[in-house]
């Protein structure tokens, strides 16, 4: 089991390297910047990303199928109420 790896902000501008290494590695690293905030180094994967190239080809072809009628119109609470009952 790894434990959390704590160091300050100035630590953390002096080694970031290393700090670094060791999230890439699995470790947990927590940044304290003064005393009453604190930060979590964690490394981003590819699904980490929001806007990858398959969300943007998705985005784009919900646009088309609004541009071709292809989607329901909700104006009113009631409508979406009545909508997510018929589910």
């Amino acid at each position: 089991m790894k434990t959390v790896v704590e160091t300050t902000s100035r630590q953390f501008r002096e080694r970031q390297k290393d700090f670094f290494d060791m999230a890439d590695n699995g470790q947990k690293i927590v940044i304290k910047r003064g005393r009453k905030q604190a930060y979590v180094l964690t490394p981003v994967s590819a699904d980490d990303l929001y806007f990858t190239p398959e969300m943007i080809e998705r985005i784009k072809e919900s646009q088309q199928e609004i541009r071709e009628g292809k989607s329901i119109v909700l104006k009113t609470k009631e409508e979406l109420n009545a909508f997510f009952e018929s589910l």
